[in-house]
């Protein structure tokens, strides 16, 4: 069930390109604070996960709710 919210919110990325080519900037709209920059669109990407996976488990450490994404549920 992780795995599929993960995979799910990471499809609802979006992504831009940074000014005076300083790289990529990726957010999740939808969960307050996940984002990340990185040189590389894929170095970006990469970033983004690992931010959403650390915001998940230290969401439901504090008992957090986490917002339903494409109808998946923790």
């Amino acid at each position: 069930m992780l795995t599929d919210y993960i995979e799910a919110a990471m499809h609802k990325a979006h992504y831009e390109i940074l000014p005076d080519g300083e790289g990529y900037f990726g957010n999740i709209p939808d969960l307050q604070g996940v984002w990340a920059n990185a040189e590389t669109l894929e170095a970006c990407r990469e970033e983004l996960r690992e931010v959403l996976e650390e915001w998940i488990l230290i969401g439901l450490k504090m008992g957090h709710l986490i917002p339903q994404t494409n109808d998946i549920e923790l």
